[in-house]
């Protein structure tokens, strides 16, 4: 028997739809072991070794000694993505200290690209804590990614979408994970996993009816805040991204 490929997938509404196919593929689940926990949790785990692909963070790329970018499909975004922000009590004008997402790879990594690139502002950062967002008050603001920033808009008042600021910025839009393995996998299973993740893109109505969320509109979420299509365009604000890591 062939050994299951190990997948990594993030556990949050974001990911729904791209795993919603997978989910009810009864054949493909036969050939992999799903393991669910958050991006930076992911991230390590397949530089680790510990699975074989994971929907993961895309600043963790220039660390892996092999990378392969498996689907068509990723989390990204053409503008605003309400699911990443800076939260604060101030203008961030005002903000001397930035606590910084630990569940958060690439969302922390693009908001100091842009406080330095495009706010031109010296902070002090922080790692934040499993509470850290307690702590966003006063002139200390806050990185918070994917469920816990869609409850954190109905808390602070100022809020600044990384997504939509990075679109300011470069006229781009950008990629916050995508499927990506360690290794060279094979192209039966990949294709088969790419129709898996499209299934649920393209299904966003058997999506919503099995989720309940009054905190925010999950139809405007999945359709206009993330784009989950891995374009050209997408994958040239990928390669700028990288380039500006090098400089923060």
């Amino acid at each position: 028997m062939d050994k299951r490929i190990r997948v990594g997938a993030v556990s949050y509404l974001n990911t729904k739809p791209l795993l919603f196919g997978v989910r009810n593929d009864a054949a493909l689940l036969e050939r992999i072991d799903l393991i669910e926990d958050y991006p930076a949790r992911i991230a390590e785990m397949l530089l680790k070794d510990e699975i074989d692909v994971g929907l993961i963070p895309v600043a963790v790329l220039p660390k892996m000694k092999e990378s392969y970018i498996l689907t068509d499909y990723c989390i990204g975004a053409e503008a605003e993505v309400a699911s990443v922000c800076i939260f604060s009590e101030q203008p961030i004008k005002n903000i001397t200290h930035v606590l910084l997402d630990y569940q958060s790879c690439t969302s922390v990594n693009l908001a100091k690209v842009l406080l330095k690139h495009y706010w031109k502002k010296k902070v002090i950062f922080i790692d934040g804590g499993i509470d850290f967002r307690t702590q966003i008050k006063g002139h200390t603001a806050g990185v918070v990614i994917g469920d816990r920033a869609l409850e954190q808009r109905n808390i602070s008042p100022f809020v600044y979408d990384l997504a939509g600021t990075w679109k300011k910025m470069t006229g781009l839009p950008f990629i916050f994970a995508a499927w990506i393995a360690n290794k060279s996998l094979d192209a039966n299973f990949i294709a088969a996993f790419n129709q898996a993740n499209g299934y649920g893109v393209r299904h966003l109505v058997e999506v919503l009816a099995n989720i309940h969320y009054p905190i925010y509109d999950l139809h405007k979420y999945y359709t206009e805040n993330i784009s989950y299509l891995l374009t050209d365009e997408k994958r040239k604000g990928l390669e700028q991204f990288l380039s500006l890591l090098n400089n923060v």
